[in-house]
């Protein structure tokens, strides 16, 4: 049975493969195949973000990789991106982040990072895979005194904070800056507003109370109604919120409005490239990216690659092409030159430090991105299937695209981490979209679940 999706392994907690005894599997598996490669210093790095449900799968995959002779390293709470820029400074052997990113805190899951920070290639997940399956996992044992040890480190939030703040000119700082921070309830909930205090700004920081059950509960990046209300309250200069995990940043400008991944890419790209900065002179985004962040980078000259939907494929054609920027509409934004995956830490401050040394609002630049109206629609399934296999599906997507005439995208796909069929639609008539969307979901409603 396939463990890994886009994006680690992911489910409903004590259900298939969220079980303890199969996370313990998990654990072994991966010990074995990360131990092999003899890169490091035999040790893993675990961290995770503030589900209730942490606390047991910490436990499952310390056992499990302990018991296969390989030492553990706990750090708690901490951004996804702080564990891979661990792993990587460290000279560990991998980095494991124990989330389940956006998604409620009933679920949970497991994401793994090579001891280059990098996301695990997809023959080195397979292998993990196989050895779960493997009934005679156990025959790898080693003898009692060659099971590893547990340790913890107490500093990784401060050693993480101090190096984002090197990622910024020397000398920059925000004072009389204000800025809403929406953590999530989640994993950044410590790192974000007090790395952006040191740095001189006045942070109001909301949804910085995790108990466990309220990660991403009606906050965070997943509903940024709250912020944007104390963006407006607070007379602040921006808001920026996290997903659970902290590898995505969206914002809010000065006056309340909602500023995505694409914009974010648009103008950090147009920096860049001023600034001769942008390796190839190319970003890096997926086919979910806005028409419009298309036509901004045109215009400017920069070019843009399109990937499959998730951050492992951006990070992937980025280090193909030797480009240092891409990214996700989602707020998934990789700077290469300072992280190996999504930070969304790091995210804020370079939006920041861009509204500083340009000295401009973030309607301002945010403006600059026009997008073209855009419909995304989520249609809930009780199992996966290939879409492509159902004609009528595909019949209802060519309607639509004779519709819009050239004039706009239809996008349909799996959901690699949820059992949900995407639909994406943009054009220049929001009404018409609209109504095309709805209608491609109607037929997806109707025909999976006669499957």
């Amino acid at each position: 049975m396939r463990l890994f999706g886009t994006d680690g392994i992911r489910g409903r907690i004590n259900r298939h493969p969220m079980k303890p005894e199969n996370v313990l599997r998990i654990g072994m598996a991966a010990a074995i195949v990360l131990r092999k490669e003899q890169h490091g210093r035999n040790m893993v790095l675990i961290g995770k973000d503030t589900r209730l449900s942490g606390y047991m799968i910490e436990s499952a995959l310390t056992s499990g990789i302990c018991s296969m002779g390989m030492n553990v390293t706990l750090v708690g709470p901490l951004p996804t991106p702080g564990i891979a820029f661990l792993a990587r400074t460290l000279r560990i052997d991998a980095g494991i982040v124990i989330s389940a990113s956006h998604n409620p805190f009933q679920d949970n899951g497991i994401k793994f990072f090579s001891h280059e920070g990098f996301k695990l290639p997809d023959p080195v997940e397979k292998r993990i895979e196989e050895l779960v399956a493997d009934e005679s996992l156990e025959r790898y044992r080693p003898p009692g005194e060659e099971v590893g040890k547990a340790f913890r480190l107490d500093d990784a939030t401060g050693r993480y904070i101090e190096y984002i703040k090197s990622t910024l000119r020397k000398g920059m700082t925000f004072e009389g800056m204000k800025v809403v921070v929406d953590c999530a309830n989640g994993a950044a909930y410590k790192t974000t507003p007090w790395l952006l205090r040191e740095l001189g700004a006045e942070v109001v920081s909301i949804h910085d109370r995790p108990n466990g059950m309220n990660i991403n509960l009606a906050c965070g990046s997943v509903d940024m109604s709250g912020m944007q209300r104390a963006v407006i309250e607070h007379k602040a200069d921006a808001g920026i919120a996290h997903d659970g995990d902290g590898d995505r940043t969206l914002f809010c400008d000065e006056k309340g409005r909602f500023v995505d991944g694409d914009q974010v890419m648009g103008m950090c790209a147009a920096d860049m490239q001023a600034a001769g900065r942008l390796r190839g002179g190319t970003v890096v985004a997926t086919v979910m990216s806005n028409l419009g962040l298309e036509k901004f980078l045109e215009r400017r000259g920069i070019g843009l690659v399109r990937t499959k939907v998730g951050d492992r494929y951006v990070v992937e054609r980025m280090l193909d092409g030797g480009f240092n920027l891409g990214g996700e509409q989602s707020g998934h934004i990789v700077f290469l030159d300072f992280n190996t995956t999504g930070d969304g830490p790091i995210t804020a401050v370079q939006v920041l430090s861009l509204m500083k040394d340009s000295n401009a609002s973030l309607s301002r630049l945010a403006s600059k991105v026009r997008l073209f109206p855009q419909v995304l629609m989520n249609v809930e399934v009780e199992k996966r299937q290939d879409i492509r296999a159902i004609p009528e599906i595909e019949e209802a997507v060519k309607k639509a695209e004779g519709r819009l005439d050239g004039r706009g995208r239809v996008l349909v796909r799996a959901s690699g981490t949820e059992p949900k069929i995407r639909v994406m639609l943009e054009g220049e008539d929001q009404k018409l979209i609209t109504r095309l969307g709805r209608d491609i979901a109607k037929v997806i409603r109707e025909k999976m679940q006669q499957g």
